[in-house]
């Protein structure tokens, strides 16, 4: 039975907030869930996978992977296994991958030879991939994918469900990018820990990039310790702790959303 659209609520879980070294903090990532049911995980680390367990149980039904570093893909071993052995093929994660990714996301995780020791799998056997461009359709739904500043250009990007959320993945500043989704409600997840590097935000960068009303909409993750969870929270942000939930707003209608995302990229409204 199909339920009211205006009726449903909506959250994000965070199943871990950590840097790659934070593994106390557990590997960042997140989950949109519509009604408290999951919807859609946001990157599969080893300690992500394990949270998702002890959260729901069994495998996620879809995944969008951000990028190919092991702290966001490293339970895809796993993955595999849970889906290949445990699971029908018409019900296997489906795996949302920004196309740039998937050439990157082959090396790091798909090209060991004899995937499982009997041989006769491919890794993509236990999954059902979609290359990503602009963005995608999931469940009704349209997700916009963004280019994000994380190390190498091209190999990192963000995700939003306009109304609803906007997650940065991990990155430097990208105000425009942020401003353009932020309109008083969309919760704006992004990452932040003391100090910044060339591929992460800190909190001078926060504090120097955005305005205190944009500050106001977020919530922040990817930092190193419970300590300097705390020393974040002390100026003033919302600070992401593992398990937590956050209430969303209820996204736009998605065929708005799928609207504004074509004329945002490409000048044009979809025909009536």
């Amino acid at each position: 039975m199909l339920h009211n659209p205006a009726m449903q609520t909506w959250s994000l879980r965070f199943l871990g907030v950590g840097n790659a070294a934070a593994t106390a903090l557990g590997s960042a990532s997140i989950v949109l869930e519509r009604d408290g049911a999951p919807l859609l995980m946001v990157d599969c680390g080893q300690e992500a996978l394990t949270a998702w367990q002890e959260h729901y149980g069994g495998v996620p039904p879809a995944v969008f992977v951000t990028h190919a570093h092991l702290d966001h893909v490293a339970g895809f071993e796993r993955l595999f296994v849970a889906n290949y052995f445990g699971t029908a093929p018409a019900v296997r994660t489906r795996l949302y991958v920004p196309a740039t990714l998937v050439p990157l996301l082959q090396e790091r995780v798909a090209s060991y030879p004899n995937v499982v020791a009997e041989g006769s799998a491919n890794f993509w056997d236990a999954f059902h991939l979609i290359p990503v461009a602009q963005g995608f359709w999931h469940a009704g739904l349209w997700f916009d994918a963004f280019a994000v500043r994380h190390h190498v250009p091209g190999t990192a990007w963000g995700l939003a469900l306009r109304g609803s959320f906007l997650y940065t993945g991990d990155t430097r500043p990208i105000p425009e990018t942020v401003a353009a989704y932020a309109d008083g409600t969309t919760r704006l997840v992004h990452d932040c820990d003391l100090t910044g590097n060339p591929s992460h935000t800190g909190l001078p960068d926060l504090l120097r990039e955005y305005s205190e009303g944009l500050r106001r909409q977020m919530t922040v993750y990817h930092y190193a310790s419970p300590a300097d969870g705390d020393a974040l929270a002390a100026a003033g942000l919302d600070v992401a702790r593992p398990g937590e939930r956050r209430e969303l707003a209820r996204p736009i209608p998605p065929e708005a959303a799928h609207t504004a995302c074509m004329h945002a990229r490409f000048g044009i409204t979809r025909p009536a």
